[in-house]
């Protein structure tokens, strides 16, 4: 029970410090400028991280089992991070944000989920779509 709740706790705590970072970003910085330092200091905690928790570990033989996926990752990322930055800065409250993000990323991964990954697409998925669009349009009220 304990290894289920622990990620997501981690997930939820780590969410609302970032959107808190998000928000709080100066109007004066280009934002692109501030996540070099952002990605500096990730780079060098996850580091630290790894070797923290694998004491012999080797993180140069653990780069030969990369694949394409952590080039993507961080362009993706870069996206992501900027994206909520000027979201913030076109005036979305965090509280409406947040909602209306994942709202649309939940119905969006219900689709992903059933295109690449052969979820089954259900007819309790199909009524939570037209719930949470439902939902959107209350908030945005």
């Amino acid at each position: 029970m304990l290894s289920c709740v622990l990620p997501i706790v981690l997930v939820v705590f780590s969410n609302v410090v970032y959107q808190i970072c998000a928000k709080s970003i100066p109007d004066e910085i280009n934002p692109l400028a501030s996540l070099t330092i952002t990605y500096s200091v990730g780079a060098v905690f996850s580091a630290v991280m790894y070797f923290v928790l694998n004491r012999n570990g080797n993180l140069f033989q653990e780069y030969c089992r990369l694949n394409w996926v952590p080039f993507v990752f961080g362009i993706v990322l870069v996206g992501l991070e900027v994206g909520w930055i000027y979201v913030y800065k076109a005036g979305w409250p965090v509280s409406t944000a947040s909602v209306v993000q994942s709202a649309f990323l939940a119905v969006a991964l219900i689709f992903v989920g059933w295109l690449f990954y052969k979820e089954p697409l259900s007819w309790n998925k199909i009524v939570g779509v037209f719930v949470v669009l439902a939902g959107l349009v209350l908030i945005n009220r």
